[in-house]
């Protein structure tokens, strides 16, 4: 995940939005691999998990209360819950529960969480219009490539002068992967692509807060608002990707077209997105991946004088909050990470709960990690001492965490979160009727069944 600050910003760019939604609209069924198609159900599989287990948190009850003022028609369903609202609203409501946990997918490339809008979107329209699993799956890949490969034209530069990525790419997915499931032809689905590219969403001072999660949401409902208007004859430029003033050269200075133009509708980025062992901000993850290996060398908190960790500089910029004071917060610290890596050996939702953060043993560790930048670290990977009370020192040394494309999580692996996160909620004996049901998807005549099984 080496960082690229090449500029390439170019006033007389490709054809850009053009070639993306002739991809989406002309692209054929299932015009891919099998290694492909199996990683487009890995991430619908990961994304519902993340989205039904937090489906009862205050976030989206705040949320669906908001939403329930606006008098919504039950169009679709809420994962998670019994409510339907339109299905604007439960993309915006599904894609906060994804989101919040930090559980969900990312490609690394990029940084962004490209199911949370797309997949969000795509299965409040679907829920709605009674679409196949096949069309919901053709459309999610495709959906997500024209975001990551946005996003990987414009990244590092756009995301380090503050945008969110995830929602602002998002927004333009979305509405490439539901411009499909509508059927829209090539002029329409750039229209779609041209207004969503109007609605970039999210900054990243909104970290560490429920406004994070709203923004895949944001985009999930920008997304398919989008490509509802571009259905009933909405217009928009048709280079509002690619043009001095579109989307692109305004929310960045690096624009490296060939991004986007090299291999499209060859290469699919669903095949380079990962998932998540730890719930929180994925830069955190080798530093919990190093700690849970000094556990199980049998280092306990009570036995270390420090924790010495060297990270990329980014690490620190993104998770660098030393006194979390809630679960929300410490999603975004190092600090913690680590804490419990080295107490639990894990650190999924429940180790990032509002009570573990505020524990007095926990508060007495983080403070012992003691976290310095070393740049010649990549930013997927950490350098963690334990110095012990005796003055001994153990080193561990994390290239590749789990959860890395180099190392990823097994299919085994993403069931067993799936069901740590929705036993609580839907029961286990449901939940693994909907995780069968997630991995056939691409065979389901229409998409009810599974949603139905999404319920308690």
């Amino acid at each position: 995940m080496a960082r690229n600050t090449q500029v390439s910003a170019d006033h007389h760019a490709p054809s850009v939005t053009r070639m993306l939604a002739e991809l989406v609209a002309q692209h054929p069924s299932r015009g891919w691999s099998d290694a492909v198609d199996h990683a487009a159900h890995r991430t619908f599989l990961n994304w519902l998990g993340c989205a039904v287990g937090a489906a009862q948190h205050e976030s989206v009850n705040a949320a669906l209360a908001a939403v329930r003022m606006l008098q919504p028609a039950p169009q679709a369903s809420v994962l998670g819950r019994t409510e339907k609202v339109d299905m604007a609203s439960a993309a915006l409501l599904n894609g906060i529960s994804s989101h919040t946990f930090d559980f969900d997918d990312t490609h690394l490339k990029t940084i962004i969480h490209p199911a949370g809008p797309v997949a969000s979107a795509l299965l409040a329209l679907a829920e709605h219009q009674g679409s196949s699993g096949r069309a919901l799956i053709d459309a999610l890949v495709l959906g997500i490539d024209v975001s990551c490969r946005i996003g990987n034209a414009m990244y590092p530069d756009h995301y380090d002068r503050g945008w969110h990525i995830t929602g602002s790419t998002g927004s333009v997915g979305a509405a490439a992967g539901c411009a499909r499931l509508l059927g829209l032809n090539v002029d329409q689905t750039a229209m779609a692509l041209g207004i969503a590219a109007s609605q970039p969403i999210g900054m990243r001072e909104q970290f560490g807060s429920m406004t994070k999660p709203f923004h895949p949401g944001g985009a999930a409902r920008a997304g398919l608002m989008s490509a509802l208007l571009a259905q009933q004859g909405f217009t928009a430029s048709p280079r509002a990707l690619e043009a001095p003033r579109g989307m692109m050269q305004t929310i960045s200075t690096k624009n490296d077209w060939s991004e986007i133009t090299s291999e499209l509708g060859e290469r699919f980025e669903i095949a380079f997105n990962t998932f998540k062992p730890f719930a929180c901000g994925i830069v955190v993850h080798p530093g919990i991946d190093g700690c849970a290996q000094l556990r199980a060398q049998g280092v306990r908190p009570e036995h270390i004088a420090s924790l010495e960790i060297k990270v990329h500089s980014l690490v620190l910029e993104l998770c660098g909050k030393k006194e979390p004071t809630d679960g929300l917060q410490a999603k975004f610290s190092i600090y913690h990470g680590c804490a419990a890596g080295l107490t639990f050996g894990c650190a999924g939702e429940d180790e990032f709960s509002d009570a573990v953060v505020t524990r007095a043993d926990m508060v007495a560790l983080r403070r012992k990690v003691v976290a310095t930048v070393d740049d010649s670290i990549d930013e997927a990977a950490a350098d963690i001492t334990a110095v012990m009370q005796d003055g001994s020192r153990l080193h561990v040394r994390v290239e590749h965490a789990i959860g890395s494309l180099q190392n990823p999580m097994t299919d085994a692996q993403l069931e067993a979160k799936f069901h740590g996160l929705s036993d609580a909620v839907i029961g286990a004996a449901r939940t693994k009727d909907l995780i069968q049901a997630a991995w056939r998807l691409g065979d389901a005549p229409h998409v009810q069944a599974l949603i139905a099984l999404s319920h308690s």
